[in-house]
């Protein structure tokens, strides 16, 4: 099915401003669901499946704990993490490997160089290639591994579909989220499952609102540790550090999700993917939410350069959230 099929609703939510001309725009969804679990603002269809992508780590991170996963803390947010590949991210995936007696050879996720510009540079100036190391879904893999380990379960096929291990995960989906689709690939070789926006906004409402279990200890984990979960200049750090007590994780193709700590749930996919689109607007939403949206103001627009300064900005449409 096309996205345009998929999609035929979906708003004008961001446009991409140079000079006085709107140069661009990205049709997007939003969903808002309240501690009850219950749809309290929706823009587009946010029923249908979709993949969240990395958004879903928290919830893989939850199956995991609930079958053994033995960390906390910054271990427990890299374990949930999109890192960067600066050196921090390296050493927090080596102790999760070496804490259950393997190296980095043991990892199946898809090599990659690291995401940060300067870790990259560094990392290929030393003569290296790219790793499955510094791929940025490693610390997940790792404990993947790790949890295997814990459970008695066979290594070698930690990403089959059938193994215990992702059988663990796809329950967990089912129960968070509301149900699941057949698994696909994702980019990092670990299996995808779709679940729809509304499903995976009271996930994360639910993880941030938790008082108890491994739920809690994710949320603890990505409050304390933020730059574990993403690295220093990521659109999910800048959340994080703007607005106190949010849990939220971004996925490839435009997803961004957020756990408010009184158990609301914020999903915001753009329809074409481009990320550009994604920080404005879910700092929109959210500064309609938060008691003090001030520290969320620098995040509303992106600049547009034009031989390198601000020619313009992406933005959120005038009048888009209306009603939120």
């Amino acid at each position: 099915m096309s996205i345009a099929a998929m999609t035929p609703d979906s708003p004008v939510l961001v446009e991409v401003v140079r000079g006085d001309l709107v140069e661009c725009i990205h049709r997007a969804r939003v969903v808002v669901t309240g501690a009850d679990g219950q749809v309290q603002f929706s823009l587009g269809d946010v029923a249908s499946p979709m993949y969240a992508r990395s958004s879903l780590k928290p919830v893989q991170a939850v199956a995991m704990l609930s079958s053994g996963l033995d960390v906390e803390g910054r271990l427990l947010a890299l374990a949930a993490a999109s890192h960067s590949g600066q050196d921090y991210h390296l050493t927090g995936v080596r102790e999760l490997l070496a804490g259950a007696g393997l190296g980095a050879e043991a990892l199946q996720n898809t090599p990659d160089l690291p995401l940060d510009e300067a870790a990259r540079v560094v990392w290929l100036r030393a003569g290296r290639d790219a790793s499955s190391l510094t791929q940025n879904c490693s610390g997940k893999h790792a404990a993947m591994l790790r949890t295997c380990v814990r459970a008695g379960w066979d290594v070698g096929s930690y990403l089959d579909p059938a193994h215990p291990l992702q059988q663990a995960v796809a329950a967990t989906v089912d129960e968070w989220c509301g149900g699941h689709s057949p698994a696909t690939t994702d980019g990092c070789g670990a299996p995808l499952f779709a679940t729809s926006m509304t499903g995976l906004a009271r996930a994360f409402g639910r993880i941030a609102g938790a008082g108890v279990g491994p739920a809690k200890l994710v949320a603890d984990a990505y409050r304390e540790f933020p730059e574990y979960a993403s690295g220093d200049g990521r659109d999910d750090l800048a959340l994080h550090r703007a607005v106190p007590g949010v849990v939220c994780k971004g996925g490839a193709e435009g997803c961004m999700a957020v756990g408010l700590p009184d158990g609301r749930g914020v999903v915001v996919k753009v329809d074409d993917g481009n990320a550009r689109a994604v920080l404005p607007l879910t700092a929109a939403v959210l500064a309609r939410l938060v008691a003090e949206p001030a520290a969320l103001s620098p995040l509303l627009t992106r600049p547009v350069l034009g031989h390198g300064r601000p020619v313009g900005e992406v933005r959120v449409a005038l009048g888009a959230l209306a009603g939120l």
